[in-house]
C-alpha cells in the first residue's frame, strides 16, 4: 500500500511539473527583448478615463513599468522607442470577477487586452501564480485574489469553506489574510452571526470583503461598510425581488445602494446570459469558442450545467422565454443603477459554465452599452470604477503619471468603436510589449492545453489543505 501511495504521489508531481513546463512561455526571460519595462511611446493618442477626452498626438514615457510622464515632447536618452504610428493608447481592462483553473488562462486574459483580474475563488495554486506575478517572473495580469467562499455550515460543497461559529469565522479571516490572500469572498449560507465574524474580524484586519449576497440575511446586510463590492445582477432577482420582475420594487432597491456610496456593484450579466445561450443551442458545448475552457470544467462544470438547462427546458416549455426575460430585467438593474450613480464595475465569471476567460469581458461590455451607457461609461466600468473599488488597486485604471503602465495599444478610438478593444495591437503590462503575433501564440497554446488530471489534482490540493 505504502509502495502505491509513493507511486500515486510521485506520478502526481510528475504531472504537474510536466504542466508547468508547458506554461514556461510565460515566463519572463530578462535576456529577452519583452522583459524590457521601460519605453518612450511616440505619436499616440492618449485615452486617459480619468476624464472623457482624448489627448491627440503626445508621447508616454513608462519608466520601470510605471508612467512617469505625458507631454507633447519628452526627451529621454537611452530608451527603447515605441512609435505608435497615430494610434490609440487606453487603460488596460480589469475583469473585476473571474475564475483562473490554470495558467493558460493568463495569457487568454492579456490577449484580450485584460491587465488585471480579481480573482473570486482563492486556492492555494493562486497564491502561486501571486508571487510569481509579484516578482515579476511571468506575463500575468495583475493579479489580486478572495480567500475560499464563506459559506454557512448548511451550505455542503466541496467548493465551499463551511463556517461553523463566529471564532471559526473569525480564525479563518486571519488565515487568509496572513498567507496572502487580498480579500475575502462571503457566499450562500451566512447567518447574521458568522456574517458580523467575518465583517468584524476583516475590519480588524483591514481586508476588504467581496460579497455574493447571502441568503440567511436581508440584502440590505451587504451595504455595511467592510463590504467593497456585491456580484451578480441576478442576486437581486433572486433575493430582495424574490423572482418578481417588478420595476418599482426594484427601484427601492437600487435607492439602498446607491446610499452606500462605498459600494461598486458587478452585474456579471454574460454568465447568466450564457445559460440562455446553451438553451438555445443544443451544440454549443462542441464549438470552437469552448476549446478555450479549462478541460476539467469543461468535462465536469460546463457539461453539468448543460445537462441542468437541456433537461429544464424538456419538462417545462416556458423556462426558454423565463430566462431571457430575466436577462433583460438584468439590463434594467444596470440602467437603473448607472442612473442611480452606484459604481458599476465589469466582471464576467470567466472560467465557469462556458464563460470564456478573457473573451467574455467584450461580450460584458457590449450588455453595459445595451443599457444605456456611453462608451467612455463602459469603458470606465472595466479601467477606473475598477480601480477605486480597493485601495490595493488604485495604481491602475487610469492613463496618468505615476501609474502602472497597464495600457492597450488600439487600431480605433474606442470612445467611439467600442470593439477595438477586443483585438489590442499591443498590450503592455508592468511596461512590457506583448505585440499581437505573441498574444496569438497564448491563445493557441491556451486551446491546445491537455491539462485534465493537472488541473484536479491542484484542485485535490485546494480540497487537502483547505477542507
Amino acid at each position: 500500500m505504502l509502495a502505491l501511495i509513493g507511486v500515486l504521489v510521485l506520478t502526481s508531481i510528475i504531472t504537474l511539473w510536466v504542466d508547468s513546463r508547458k506554461t514556461s512561455y510565460l515566463n519572463i526571460d530578462k535576456n529577452e527583448l519583452t522583459s524590457n519595462d521601460s519605453y518612450l511611446i511616440t505619436n499616440v493618442n492618449v485615452i486617459p478615463m480619468n476624464q472623457d477626452t482624448v489627448l491627440i498626438n503626445k508621447m508616454v514615457y513608462i519608466k520601470e513599468g510605471i508612467i512617469e510622464k505625458i507631454a507633447d515632447t519628452i526627451e529621454v536618452d537611452e530608451i527603447l522607442i515605441f512609435d505608435a504610428k497615430n494610434k490609440y493608447i487606453t487603460p488596460g481592462l480589469i475583469d473585476m470577477h473571474v475564475h483562473i483553473w490554470d495558467r493558460y488562462e493568463l495569457g487568454l486574459y492579456l490577449s484580450n487586452g485584460v491587465t488585471a483580474v480579481r480573482n473570486l475563488w482563492g486556492m492555494p495554486m493562486h497564491l502561486r501564480i501571486k508571487e510569481d506575478v509579484t516578482n515579476n517572473n511571468i506575463f500575468s495580469p495583475t493579479f489580486f485574489t478572495t480567500g475560499p467562499k464563506l459559506t454557512g455550515t448548511e451550505f455542503i460543497g466541496d467548493d465551499n469553506l463551511n463556517l461553523t461559529s463566529p471564532s471559526d469565522a473569525k480564525e479563518k479571516v486571519i488565515s487568509y489574510k496572513d498567507r496572502g490572500y487580498d480579500l475575502i469572498k462571503t457566499y450562500y449560507g451566512l447567518d447574521k452571526e458568522i456574517f458580523d465574524a467575518v465583517i468584524e474580524q476583516s475590519e480588524t484586519s483591514n481586508i476588504d470583503i467581496v460579497a455574493h449576497p447571502s441568503q440567511k440575511v436581508p440584502f440590505q446586510y451587504h451595504l455595511k461598510s467592510q463590504i467593497k463590492s456585491i456580484e451578480h445582477a441576478e442576486e437581486i432577482v433572486l433575493q430582495p425581488l424574490k423572482f418578481d420582475l417588478d420595476t418599482t420594487k426594484l427601484q427601492s432597491i437600487i435607492n439602498s445602494i446607491s446610499l452606500s456610496r462605498h459600494i461598486s456593484y458587478s452585474p456579471t450579466i454574460t454568465v447568466f446570459n450564457n445559460i440562455y445561450q446553451m438553451m438555445i443551442d443544443d451544440s454549443i458545448l462542441d464549438s470552437e469558442s469552448l476549446e478555450y475552457m479549462n478541460p476539467l470544467i469543461k468535462k465536469v462544470d460546463s457539461k453539468k450545467q448543460f445537462d441542468r438547462w437541456f433537461n429544464a427546458k424538456k419538462t417545462d416549455s416556458t423556462v426558454v422565454s423565463r430566462i431571457k426575460n430575466q436577462h433583460d430585467f438584468h439590463i434594467t438593474i444596470v440602467q437603473k443603477l448607472h442612473k442611480a450613480g452606484v459604481n458599476i464595475i465589469c466582471g464576467t465569471d470567466g472560467g465557469i459554465g462556458i464563460t470564456l476567460p478573457g473573451f467574455s469581458i467584450h461580450q460584458e461590455l457590449k450588455f453595459y452599452k445595451e443599457a444605456g451607457l456611453s462608451n467612455y461609461e463602459v469603458l470606465k466600468t472595466a479601467t477606473v470604477n475598477a480601480s477605486k473599488t480597493h485601495a490595493i488597486m488604485n495604481s491602475i485604471g487610469t492613463i496618468e503619471e505615476g501609474k502602472v503602465a497597464n495600457l492597450l495599444i488600439v487600431d480605433n478610438n474606442p470612445l467611439i468603436t467600442l470593439s477595438t478593444l477586443e483585438d489590442p495591437l499591443s498590450v503592455f503590462i508592468k511596461g512590457r510589449k506583448l505585440d499581437r503575433e505573441i498574444l496569438n501564440s497564448f491563445n493557441q497554446k491556451a486551446r491546445n492545453r491537455k491539462n485534465l488530471v493537472a488541473s484536479a489534482l491542484r484542485y485535490l490540493e485546494n480540497l487537502v489543505i483547505e477542507k
